[in-house]
């Protein structure tokens, strides 16, 4: 009975410190938010975004999508490897110390994440995905929880 009462008070009390925090990202002015309930910012940081412009429709278009999502799962994303098909092969580290998936319907690979590549961070030259520095989605993780919204605003007409 205790030990289920302390994982209950573990699981709530964070959420309950965090309140109605949300994540706003402006992929006009490539920066990610967390606003708290009374609209104030309380954590803003540059990010990277898809290379092109517009909602995400398709996979592979390297489109950021637009609209209104919430954070699936957070994930450990340390031991994770990709290969950027630049020669070099699959290096673990390339989402960064974490991964937050977002339930982007249709779309299962759709986060926010660290990178091994800082220089990017203000530049669109993701396949779809929100980049943010390494020392930055550190400071983002303990802001946020499974569950919080995350606004994705559109682009600006090109």
């Amino acid at each position: 009975m205790i030990k289920k009462l302390i994982v209950i008070l573990l699981v709530l009390v964070p959420a309950c410190m965090l309140g109605n925090n949300r994540i706003i990202i402006s992929k006009q002015l490539m920066q990610l938010y967390v606003v708290n309930e009374a609209q104030d910012t309380i954590f803003q940081c540059p990010i990277a975004c898809g290379m092109y412009y517009g909602n995400k429709t398709r996979a592979g278009d390297h489109k950021t999508p637009e609209g209104t999502f919430k954070i699936k799962i957070m994930y450990d994303a340390t031991t994770w490897k990709y290969d950027f098909k630049d020669g070099k092969g699959p290096r673990v580290g390339a989402y960064g110390p974490y991964f937050f998936r977002l339930n982007v319907p249709g779309f299962n690979d759709i986060g926010i994440h660290g990178t091994i590549f800082p220089e990017s961070i203000g530049t669109r030259s993701s396949r779809g995905c929100i980049r943010l520095k390494n020392e930055d989605i550190k400071k983002l993780y303990p802001l946020c929880r499974t569950g919080m919204t995350v606004v994705i605003e559109p682009d600006k007409e090109q």
